[in-house]
């Protein structure tokens, strides 16, 4: 099968476009197809090496972490897929590689594609949808008259949780360009901060929680909107010792990312806030759910650009630009 190949790890390094034996399946995985995958920023970091002390991928290897398209194949194991099912799924650590012709997912990765999106559409939504159910449902457990500032609200993430906060009755607040701000209004956004004219730390106060996909100095700034008792929730590191021993990490990367986290971790504390980092996980029952909620017309998916399967390393460096309002997709057939 045909696949774009990552040689080592550097940063830009482009993809080989080569071709790899069929995928290895167990008795409990699903053989896809795919039609389209998504391009995230995870992706770009991993190529850059950002990653090889959590996720030790040996290079070369296949990227790429979205997934739609069709099952041709299932293991013995497998009960709830069968041959034929248009799928979506985001493959679980260890097992990534969407940028390729197939893939074998474990089920328990894998649900059934909404039936009112396209495969192109369906590929933009497992990672940031997953993540964003991830913070706000499960560890932030927003509920109706929450105030939560999702912050870069007209990327992938951002325009996924801005739309599931609504959903579940919170006031939603976000950092956006002007350019960006119609869109986010559109989702949802009560409060559309312009962070290149505002300083949303000046502007928001009482909040309840917070989605930091930013760097550190936003990650700090946020300390400042929230209220006591609120939580600080940052996909963008500084991971904590609660994600290390989640991981299962040994013991010197556990010290590493107490320390990395420590100075964060001090502030929160001093102001009465909760701080965690999370690095979403595969979890196919949750995008089931996800899926009800495309389908009732709660959440829409919101596409940038859709690249071809030949034009996959410009669509990397078309996301690494950070320019893109929404998912940017590659579609393999």
């Amino acid at each position: 099968m045909k696949a774009f190949i990552l040689d080592r790890y550097k940063k830009k390094q482009p993809l080989r476009l080569g071709d790899l034996p069929e995928p290895a399946m167990g008795p409990g995985d699903v053989l896809v197809e795919i039609a389209a995958a998504g391009l995230n920023v995870l992706d770009a970091k991993i190529r850059n090496g950002e990653f090889k002390l959590l996720l030790p991928y040996k290079p070369p290897f296949v990227l790429g972490h979205d997934l739609a398209g069709t099952v041709v194949r299932t293991g013995a194991n497998v009960r709830r897929f069968k041959v034929g099912d248009e799928v979506y799924a985001r493959p679980r650590d260890g097992r990534i590689g969407t940028l390729a012709e197939r893939i074998a997912v474990d089920e328990a990765d894998v649900a059934l594609k909404p039936k009112n999106l396209s495969m192109t559409e369906a590929a933009s939504i497992p990672l940031v949808g997953l993540t964003a159910w991830q913070v706000l449902v499960e560890q932030a457990k927003l509920k109706r008259g929450d105030k939560v500032l999702i912050h870069a609200g007209s990327g992938g993430v951002g325009t996924f949780a801005i739309q599931l906060a609504k959903h579940l009755g919170a006031t939603v607040a976000t950092t956006a360009s002007a350019g960006n701000a119609d869109l986010v209004r559109s989702l949802g956004a009560d409060i559309v901060i312009d962070y290149k004219r505002q300083d949303f730390e000046k502007v928001l106060s009482g909040y309840d929680v917070v989605l930091n996909s930013l760097d550190g100095d936003t990650l700090r700034k946020s300390l400042d909107v929230l209220k006591p008792g609120g939580k600080l929730i940052s996909i963008s590191g500084p991971p904590d010792p609660t994600f290390a021993k989640a991981q299962g990490l040994n013991v010197v990367l556990a010290l590493v990312m107490r320390v990395l986290s420590l100075g964060i971790r001090r502030k929160a504390k001093a102001r009465g806030v909760d701080y965690a980092f999370l690095f979403m996980r595969a979890n196919g029952a949750q995008l089931a759910r996800i899926a009800a909620l495309i389908e009732a017309g709660t959440i829409r998916p919101v596409v940038d650009r859709v690249f071809p399967f030949a034009a996959t390393d410009e669509a990397l460096t078309d996301l690494e630009a950070g320019r893109s309002k929404g998912k940017v997709v590659v579609e393999i057939r």
